[in-house]
């Protein structure tokens, strides 16, 4: 059985760590290049860092603090946020990320989930999905959150997965840096309908939503953000209490 995966999320917003409730009050958590570096050190699995203001700014991710964290660490690095077309990807790359991740682009054009694959491999395209859900639907949102759009979530996730996506990242917006845990029936849905792995992220409050979440959800890996960036959770002693309780996680 694949190992878990235990992933800290840099949400960056002006160069800095931005960490907020529900996608919206924002706060700072610190400098993206140093907290790159104590979770690489730590034992994380991967990095995530995502330029949240990108998409709904109309401009490109930042190149060069991708660079600066890329030199920083030695785990597979994931970068979002802006990415609009395959110049995007190739430039990402070649700033030092191991994997992109595309969300509002990938809505508004789903072919350019066919093209990343196509030019560099599924295994280096990661579609991130925000959902919400409002009685029985979870609806799909763009640009961070701010515009509901007509796509269902597990239409969508099983779309992205035909079309090539190597992974998703699927963050339940009700959820988000509530700490009351991850969204674990959603999460177990759209395990058992895809073929590619599931990252979990929005809700991590305590060591037992990420055994909850594996265990329930299904979640192949756990992305959490503030629970890491403010001390509340320290990796190696979360992996060493998954072992505990029965997850084959790498210490």
């Amino acid at each position: 059985m694949l190992a878990k995966r235990i992933i800290p999320c840099l949400d960056i917003k002006d160069g800095q760590t931005v960490k907020g409730t529900n996608f919206v009050n924002l706060r700072q958590a610190g400098d993206p290049v140093e907290l790159g570096r104590t979770y690489s050190e730590q034992g994380a699995d991967e990095l995530v860092f995502l330029d949240i203001t990108a998409s709904h700014e109309g401009r490109k991710t930042f190149t060069d603090l991708v660079k600066r964290v890329a030199a920083n660490i030695n785990i597979p690095f994931t970068v979002g946020g802006g990415i609009n077309e395959l110049s995007d990807v190739d430039r990402l790359l070649n700033a030092g990320a191991d994997k992109v991740s595309i969300n509002s682009s990938a809505i508004r054009n789903p072919d350019l989930v066919d093209e990343i694959a196509k030019h560099f491999g599924s295994q280096v395209c990661v579609v991130a999905i925000d959902a919400k859900q409002t009685g029985t639907d979870w609806k799909c949102y763009l640009n961070g959150g701010r515009i509901e759009t007509d796509k269902c979530l597990f239409d969508w996730a099983k779309e992205v997965n035909n079309r090539g996506a190597g992974e998703i990242l699927f963050t339940s917006m009700n959820h988000d840096g509530v700490k009351n845990g991850y969204a674990n029936e959603a999460l177990s849905t759209l395990a058992d309908l895809l073929t590619i792995p599931v990252i979990a992220s929005g809700g991590a409050g305590c060591m037992e939503h990420f055994r909850d979440t594996f265990a329930e959800g299904k979640a192949d890996a756990a992305l959490a953000a503030s629970v890491f960036h403010f001390g509340e959770i320290k990796i190696p002693e979360l992996k060493q209490y998954l072992c505990k309780q029965g997850i084959n996680v790498r210490l």
